[in-house]
């Protein structure tokens, strides 16, 4: 059975009709950019996540980039990032000068470990950026307080955990300022490019407002030097017909991780997800691990199923960190999770017969 890495159709066939008209309005509207399909999805996402602002910007990288920006982080500070993570995090603390410092993860659920952050705080730390890796919530409960006490700022990276909680609740609203992508293939997806930014900062939100339309509040009056990273009317419209959708989309991948957790529970060369006490997970990607990764893969693809690999290069041995002169085993954990970790079919709407095949191949590779 061919079975694709993702597929879009069990989620986009029931709403093309509503997408379309959706669509359509702002077509009519003749008005295209910051119009009324930002202004009530900005409303609407910020009641899913629990927050009192949402911001509306161009992709996830942006997103994260500006909230830096908004905190007045820059040159000469220090982030701490994890050291197993997608290279967006890492860019957008270098856009704005500042430089990333890299934690390992805990290795039982890939996410940054907070027990390691307090080692790596300086007097040029100012902010911690954890990563809700995979789907599944950080530690967030100490995390804040260990931003608490060494006053320092917190940017979440919600990309892949979009309704994932953290000690019962949300991320994207524990921290300052919280960026998340809504990259097509993300739990909440648009169809292109889109991102946004959460935060219950009154000035902060009004600052990166400010930020992503030029550096203007008021047309044609710039306050600041500012950026072109407005979320689009139409991906916004799209947006707001899917996320009343996204808890049962939630709930779906979830059945599914259990199921695949059913089927590969017994195999004894490969490690299966870990969900820490206290966080939940919404698994954007269901993702195992064995140190026979690229054999597994191969097997996978000559049987017709896609897989994928996140990350097969951790951001210290990317070229574009090359200057940091991060030595070959100085973050052994992130080294061997790209080494050894692949990433399974995963989307709302993949059948039992899909998910059986999944694991009987992989049974196959193993006997």
């Amino acid at each position: 059975m061919q079975v694709p890495f993702l597929s879009f159709s069990p989620q986009h066939h029931p709403i093309r009709e509503e997408v379309l008209a959706a669509m359509a309005r702002v077509y009519d509207s003749q008005w295209y950019v910051l119009g009324q399909s930002v202004t009530d999805f900005e409303a609407a996402y910020a009641a899913y996540n629990r927050v009192e602002h949402c911001v509306g910007v161009a992709n996830g990288l942006d997103a994260l980039h500006l909230a830096l920006v908004a905190l007045n982080i820059g040159a000469g500070d220090e982030v701490i990032v994890p050291s197993n993570t997608y290279i967006a995090t890492w860019l957008a603390v270098s856009f704005v000068g500042a430089t990333p410092v890299p934690v390992e993860p805990d290795a039982a659920t890939y996410n940054l470990n907070p027990r390691l952050i307090e080692a790596a705080i300086t007097p040029r730390t100012k902010a911690i950026m954890p990563v809700h890796l995979y789907g599944q919530a950080c530690e967030m409960t100490a995390i804040m307080d260990i931003a608490r006490r060494h006053d320092l700022f917190v940017i979440e990276d919600n990309a892949q955990a979009q309704g994932a909680a953290a000690d019962g609740s949300l991320t994207g609203s524990f921290g300052h300022a919280n960026g998340t992508s809504f990259y097509p293939g993300k739990n909440l997806g648009a169809l292109g490019d889109a991102g946004a930014i959460t935060t219950n900062d009154a000035e902060v939100a009004r600052h990166l407002r400010t930020l992503r339309n030029y550096g203007s509040q008021k047309k044609y009056y710039n306050e600041v030097i500012g950026y072109n990273s407005r979320l689009d009317e139409m991906q916004a419209a799209v947006l707001s017909v899917k996320l009343p959708r996204l808890s049962d989309w939630t709930r779906q991948r979830q059945q599914i991780a259990a199921r695949y957790d059913q089927l590969l529970a017994g195999i004894t060369n490969i490690i299966l997800p870990v969900v820490a006490e206290g966080s939940t997970h919404v698994y954007h990607l269901y993702v195992v691990r064995t140190p026979e990764r690229d054999a597994l893969q191969q097997h996978l693809t000559a049987a017709g199923i896609g897989t994928l690999i996140h990350y097969p290069v951790p951001p210290h041995q990317q070229g574009a960190y090359a200057a940091l002169e991060i030595p070959v085993g100085q973050y052994p954990i992130a080294e061997e999770l790209a080494s050894t970790s692949l990433s399974l079919p995963m989307w709302p709407g993949m059948q039992e017969e899909q998910i059986a095949a999944v694991a009987q191949a992989i049974h196959s590779f193993f006997a």
